[in-house]
């Protein structure tokens, strides 16, 4: 069968579904004939998914958050208010234009749609001839079953309703989930385990002297290097995406901060004593899977739901800031993420998303 991937370029768990997801099609005969990314102007595409995902990639602009002054966590209005300019309307709807041209010109089988927005909405005048199969944790917001995102305020009210909005058109949703759960067929909703990259799955996993960090807003960074400069005894490294500094930079005696690079962070990840995130969905399914205990800490409303997940399935805890002495001291404590079906989940991934999307 001949796919076709619309991926959100918003951070890098969506591409690494994608990269996951097509190496599993690849080898079982399958055809990628086009990759469409939903393009951030504050953001490049991490250099790792355009060498790994074996076909030239294509952008076009897209809805994207807006952080914070602070750039620490997201900003509801602000994002509504960029979003909503008319020069941003019509950048969208020209996207949309080009997403029906290219779905027209590569003719595919099906469509994958990791949680674009964008392209759901393209893609739904196709629904009735071409399987559109959507694909994010996000979906699992609309399970009859799921309690996470319930009583969360407004912000939970956007959230859900965007990932509504990102359903529609969609033939089925693949939602990723943290352990399996019933399917939800009246909300079109099957539960699916994460979908991780094999070289996240490679290797032994080891008990390090230095915490690991993956840092999406940059705006922590200072308050990082103040307590490490306090703190030289303990190392930290860090991973970024910020473009103004080198690739690695020694900030402090203790503290090293790393361009993003996919094969070094996962080295490091196996290695790690503890592992520090804003609790997106992948990097805390990766920490998980090599047993590393972790301190979440959400920058806005779906990662908050991410992290009162994990915390439940026993991965950390739960912090508002970088508060590297809490998290030493319960790494002293010795406490160990206890869920041991993570891995099996994880790895009957190729089994059931072949059964779900390569019959026709």
């Amino acid at each position: 069968m001949r796919y076709l991937f619309i991926i959100q370029g918003e951070g890098r768990g969506h591409l690494t579904q994608a990269l996951s997801l097509a190496g599993i099609l690849r080898r079982h005969g399958h055809e990628i004939v086009g990759v469409l990314v939903g393009r951030s102007p504050q953001r490049r595409l991490p250099a790792f998914f355009l060498e790994k995902i074996g076909i030239e990639v294509e952008l076009f602009d897209s809805p994207q958050f807006a952080f914070d002054r602070c750039n620490r966590g997201i900003s509801m209005g602000r994002t509504l208010l960029a979003n909503l300019l008319p020069d941003r309307i019509a950048a969208y709807v020209r996207s949309m234009r080009y997403i029906r041209s290219r779905i027209e010109a590569l003719h595919p089988d099906a469509i994958i749609n990791f949680y674009e927005m964008l392209g759901s909405w393209a893609a739904a005048r196709y629904g009735r001839r071409i399987p559109i199969f959507g694909i994010g944790h996000q979906f699992l917001l609309g399970h009859r079953a799921y309690m996470f995102g319930r009583r969360r305020g407004m912000q939970g009210l956007l959230l859900r309703a965007h990932a509504r909005m990102t359903a529609r058109g969609c033939t089925r949703l693949l939602a990723l989930s943290f352990r399996p759960m019933e399917e939800d067929a009246a909300a079109r909703i099957t539960v699916v385990p994460p979908l991780l990259r094999p070289e996240a799955l490679e290797g032994e996993s080891s008990d390090g002297e230095y915490i690991l960090g993956y840092m999406v807003n940059n705006g922590f960074a200072d308050e990082v290097r103040r307590w490490c400069a306090a703190h030289p005894e303990c190392r930290v490294h860090l991973f970024w995406d910020r473009a103004d500094k080198p690739d690695l930079w020694q900030a402090e005696e203790g503290l090293t901060f790393h361009r993003l690079d996919d094969r070094l962070f996962l080295e490091y990840m196996r290695s790690c004593r503890g592992y520090i995130t804003t609790a997106g969905f992948e990097s805390v399914c990766e920490a998980m899977f090599h047993g590393k205990p972790m301190m979440l800490i959400p920058a806005h409303i779906e990662q908050r739901i991410n992290a009162s997940d994990a915390e439940a399935s026993g991965a950390g805890i739960v912090s508002e800031t970088f508060d590297l002495g809490r998290f030493t001291e319960y790494l002293r404590q010795g406490k160990k993420p206890c869920d041991p079906g993570f891995r099996r989940w994880v790895e009957s991934a190729e089994m059931r998303f072949t059964e779900l999307i390569t019959s026709k």
